[in-house]
């Protein structure tokens, strides 16, 4: 049986002339759902710019990603189910691929294109897991879910903030919108002057919270709904507008594939307008995970603009673009993977070569623990939603009808097919992708609690509030190399200056969010420990310092690493950061 990944394997053998390669640019916008656009009937937000790429693309109107983050942006880079590639969750150590499953970018690359990203990233930010790692030859990205509330850019603005070129950190200037769009575009202006064929991944932050922006955007739409979200969305809308006009002015506009989706279903617009969808971001029902997926290449017999209304998944993507790109038509994907987790490709849709595909069933669903039909299965106008909930969202767009009990025959269908699904992705759930220490391509390494197994911790006010009881969980994580081991253990990001016992609410750069009990502060800490490879270490602390170190030597191999706060015999909170560095 041929799988997955060897099919990728074949189709990285031969590539067409340069000349015949048409570019690929995905723009994905962050936690806008589909009734966040004029062009889907919203009756106060003004998004013009995406009104008219809608109005000149085929657009799959029943298009399906993951109700979350970085499983939509996982299914995406693989062509695999999120339960399948590792990325369930954003959070809990379950944001990461596995090792040894090709990406998007690198069968791209492999095939003679030159691959950028730019804007969110949120797979990983350490090594193995990093964009350079995966294939992407430029990057320039955030860490974490986002800036300024995530863990991982505790405190970093938006505005002048910091951004990771190819894993090194520097310094943005304006609106990060702005910043991503202008890397894009000039990075693809390169590419066309070298006479490239090209790979862009424009995947924005915005307009996911904070909603921070310049004031002239939100100013519109003060008193009519949520001003300070539509107006981050204007301000894409206008980047995109300009990206539209750099395409067409530097001649790249008829042979580049241009495709625009969101990420997941809708959020702070949804109670002014969800395209009479049900639910919204993390939910099962439609309004979770049916987003757009607008799709132009003028050069590129796609035939006129229309509607295309076959469920279809952003697993679907991949193989797509190995279609149209010429890579490999043939062999197609086998039985077996295109039931259970592996998208096919809608090259003939797109071209009108064919009007519908072979009939298929496709699950939606992703988790921080994922467990047995929490999820939504897909099959023509049916949705079975957690298991016992059947709908007709052609009959009910709303999904107000619980329809089970009236087609029993149907229910017992999906179900077998879930059941099979299941069984095929759900051996390996608990069969965690470790962070690498000690690896030559990233000497050192800050952990994060936004990656500890199981536990939510990755917003500011989780670290601010101690999430995770008196000693925090542990990082999956791969000793590269054996030898001695330099632990740094910090309550705060080091950014704060804070000490150890003291209490951070938050400043200009960094305020109070998600808070849900008040911050925590432990000034009693007096000791620090340390459990990796089978052996618990304790140090000394100091509450009035900012961090406590020690040194341990490790074997190499997979292993788990735990630490955390004393004050006497007791055990106080997890370290939320901590820098492991190799010794010479």
């Amino acid at each position: 049986m041929r799988t997955f990944s060897t099919l990728l394997c074949v189709l990285m053998v031969g590539t067409a002339a340069a000349a015949d390669k048409p570019n690929v640019l995905i723009v994905m916008t962050d936690d806008q759902g589909l009734g966040d656009f004029g062009f889907t009937g919203n009756p106060i937000l003004k998004t013009p710019n995406f009104d008219r790429f809608a109005s000149e693309s085929v657009r799959f109107t029943d298009f399906h990603v993951s109700p979350m983050c970085s499983p939509t942006r996982g299914q995406l880079m693989t062509g695999l189910a999120a339960l399948r590639n590792g990325a369930t969750s954003v959070t809990a150590g379950r944001t990461f691929l596995r090792p040894g499953l090709a990406t998007m970018p690198e069968l791209f690359a492999a095939n003679g294109y030159k691959t950028g990203l730019f804007g969110k990233w949120h797979l990983g930010d350490s090594y193995p897991h990093r964009p350079i790692d995966k294939g992407f030859q430029e990057s320039a990205y955030h860490l974490g879910w986002g800036l300024r509330d995530s863990t991982q850019e505790f405190g970093t603005p938006l505005f002048d903030g910091r951004y990771f070129h190819n894993g090194s950190e520097k310094k943005s200037v304006g609106h990060c919108t702005d910043h991503w769009f202008d890397r894009a575009t000039a990075w693809m202006g390169e590419r066309r002057d070298r006479k490239e064929p090209f790979f862009c991944y424009l995947p924005t932050n915005a307009p996911h919270a904070p909603f921070v922006d310049k004031p002239e955007f939100a100013k519109p739409y003060e008193g009519k709904g949520p001003a300070a979200f539509f107006g981050m969305i204007a301000h894409l809308d206008q980047r995109f507008g300009q990206l539209e006009r750099f395409l067409t002015e530097s001649g790249l506009r008829e042979n580049t594939i241009v495709v625009f989706m969101t990420d997941n279903g809708g959020t702070a617009g949804v109670k002014t307008f969800n395209a009479g969808l049900r639910g919204g971001k993390t939910t099962n029902y439609e309004g979770g995970h049916r987003v757009p997926c607008w799709v132009r290449r003028p050069a590129g017999n796609l035939g006129k603009a229309r509607d295309i209304d076959v469920p279809t998944q952003n697993t679907d993507l991949l193989p797509t673009f190995a279609e149209l790109c010429g890579f490999e038509t043939k062999p197609k994907f086998d039985r077996q993977d295109t039931v259970w987790y592996a998208g096919v490709s809608l090259a003939g849709l797109l071209t009108g070569a064919t009007e519908k595909l072979e009939d298929r069933k496709f699950v939606v669903q992703y988790g921080q623990v994922p467990k047995k039909a929490d999820a939504c299965v897909i099959w023509k106008q049916w949705r079975l939603v957690n298991g016992v909930e059947l709908y007709d969202v052609v009959a009910d767009r709303s999904q107000t009808r619980n329809i089970a009990a009236e087609h029993p025959n149907v229910v017992a269908a999906m179900t077998d097919h879930y059941d099979g699904w299941w069984q095929s992705v759900s051996n390996t759930l608990d069969d965690f992708v470790p962070i690498s220490l000690g690896a030559k391509q990233q000497p050192v390494v800050e952990l994060t609690s936004a990656d500890w197994e199981n536990v939510y911790a990755d917003n500011t006010g989780f670290v601010r509030t101690a999430v995770g009881g008196p000693n925090g969980s542990r990082w999956h994580v791969q000793v590269e190399t054996a030898g001695r081991y330099e632990f740094v253990l910090r309550r705060w990001p080091e950014f704060s200056g804070k000490a150890l016992g003291a209490t951070y609410e938050g400043d200009d750069r960094a305020p109070a969010y998600n808070l849900k009990s008040p911050v925590k502060s432990f000034p009693g800490i007096d000791g620090i420990k340390v459990q990796i490879a089978g052996i618990q270490a304790d140090g000394p602390a100091k509450a009035s310092e900012r961090s406590a170190k020690l040194e341990l030597t490790l074997p190499k191999g997979k292993t788990t690493l735990k630490a955390w706060f004393t004050e006497g015999p007791a055990d106080r909170c997890g370290a939320f950061f901590v820098t492991v560095c190799k010794l010479p």
